[in-house]
């Protein structure tokens, strides 16, 4: 039995018991292979596959979600226990004013097969990361991930898809510093292990006896991980439908409020993401174009108080967020002469920085955290290798710092100095996030802390 039909028998289940109930349930199959390698040898080899399904009910101005794990696509007595605790509960739940209804039967593009890894790929893979590496300590992760959804609502929709990615993340270490690399692709066979070992080791070798910077505005050169992190944080504190209507978000549409090279669109069909937990087709749909907001993302019930329709943002995250949310690239051509080609290679990091009087190169952010959400103003610190750029060449290693900048701000008009042609997807998000984006060189951003404090 598809996941689909589990949904679809979920759906009735509840509707036997609660006559007029509005249902949707999602059932999803998910597999997760997993390579773990250390001190460049493989330590751990595991594989995970799980069955869950998820319901919401609606009646008589109440609703209630209530999900279960199932024993594999025959478990239909989980199915009935979970239908007996719903319509046992429904009458308890709080009243919701909100409630927008179930999706009706709509046409979704056809599933497509998404391939997995066997553990001899991947451990070919780790084999090829430590090759490239040189010689140098490494350590990381090869893994991929698949799964198989249904949706299925009492307004008549029946929705399965497929979805699936892999991703390497590796670190290669030289006299106590660590250089990264890291990616994530549609299919295995897109891996580039090799290149990622030599990056990463290219990083740690350049990293060396890296000196203090002090605070203030630096223009910077931003990897396409650090980039993805500002497309994650503006589609949830921007573009999101919800933070609209309470008017806390930024986005002014039909306003230019970014720079006429940024561009960003939620591409879920490419990952296999054609239809939402709610039952809603998904399509490749632009949120700003040429520095233009154009689109809000919506679910059902933001959609509603908007006086629009769901875009098919809705995931069960409790607001609607773009999962899918990235920058799209440059021209090549037109960005050949700019410091962003930070491609996957290890002679990028050194020879593909050029055209930058002064900058900083920064690998990554982490322990972001907003501060302002209208503003969308964050705070955080650099990691994996920070290095000073002078004239085109990388002239030595900085120490991370502390940062705090609005991301708006830094994409505003007239601060997007380049735009690079290749796009990496952040291997952090998993399940149903892909946030993507290329190298960024922006005219500034706010140092306000460095080692020393």
């Amino acid at each position: 039995m598809s996941a689909a039909e589990i949904a679809a028998r979920t759906v009735e289940a509840v509707t036997s018991r609660l006559r007029g109930a509005e249902v949707v349930s999602v059932v999803e199959r998910s597999e997760d292979h997993l390579t773990r390698f250390a001190d460049s040898a493989i330590h751990q080899n595991v594989a995970d596959e799980a069955w869950t399904a998820r319901v919401t009910a609606h009646l008589d101005g109440r609703t209630l979600s209530l999900s279960t794990g199932l024993a594999g696509p025959q478990d239909g007595g989980a199915i009935e226990a979970v239908a007996d605790r719903v319509a046992q509960s429904l009458a308890l739940a709080p009243l919701d004013p909100r409630w927008a209804g179930v999706a009706g039967a709509a046409e979704v593009a056809a599933e497509q097969e998404r391939p997995g890894s066997t553990p001899a790929e991947r451990a070919a893979a780790v084999a090829a990361f430590i090759e490239g590496a040189g010689g140098l300590s490494t350590a990381g992760y090869v893994k991929s991930y698949r799964s198989e959804s249904g949706v299925a609502t009492s307004g008549g929709q029946v929705a399965s898809m497929r979805t699936g990615a892999s991703a390497i993340d590796g670190i290669a270490s030289i006299n106590g510093v660590d250089g990264v690399s890291r990616s994530r692709v549609h299919g295995f066979a897109d891996l580039d292990p090799y290149a990622a070992g030599a990056l990463a080791a290219a990083k740690a070798r350049a990293a060396q006896d890296a000196v203090e910077l002090p605070p203030g505005r630096y223009e910077v050169i931003l990897e396409p991980a650090a980039a993805a992190n500002i497309v994650s944080t503006l589609a949830m504190y921007g573009f999101n439908g919800r933070m609209a209507l309470d008017g806390a978000s930024f986005v002014e549409l039909g306003a230019e409020q970014l720079d006429p090279a940024i561009s960003l669109v939620d591409d879920g069909p490419s990952w296999g993401v054609t239809v939402d937990s709610e039952g809603t087709p998904k399509q490749r749909l632009a949120f700003v174009e040429a520095g233009r907001a154009t689109r809000i993302a919506h679910d059902r019930r933001t959609a509603a108080e908007s006086g629009g329709a769901s875009t098919g943002h809705g995931f069960g995250f409790g607001v609607p967020v773009a999962a899918h949310l990235g920058i799209e690239p440059g021209v090549a051509a037109a960005v050949a002469a700019s410091p962003v080609h930070v491609a996957p290679t290890a002679s990028s990091l050194l020879s593909g920085v050029t055209g930058s009087s002064r900058a900083l190169l920064v690998s990554d952010f982490w322990y972001t955290r907003v501060l302002d959400p209208r503003q969308v103003t964050v705070t955080g610190l650099t990691r994996n290798g920070m290095w000073l750029v002078e004239n085109g060449e990388i002239v030595g290693a900085v120490q991370n710092v502390r940062f705090t900048q609005s991301y708006p701000g830094a994409l505003a008009p007239g601060q997007v100095l380049g735009v690079g042609p290749d796009v990496v997807t952040d291997p952090d998000s998993w399940g149903p996030t892909a946030h993507f984006a290329p190298a960024l060189h922006l005219a500034s951003w706010n140092i306000t802390g460095n080692a020393s404090g």
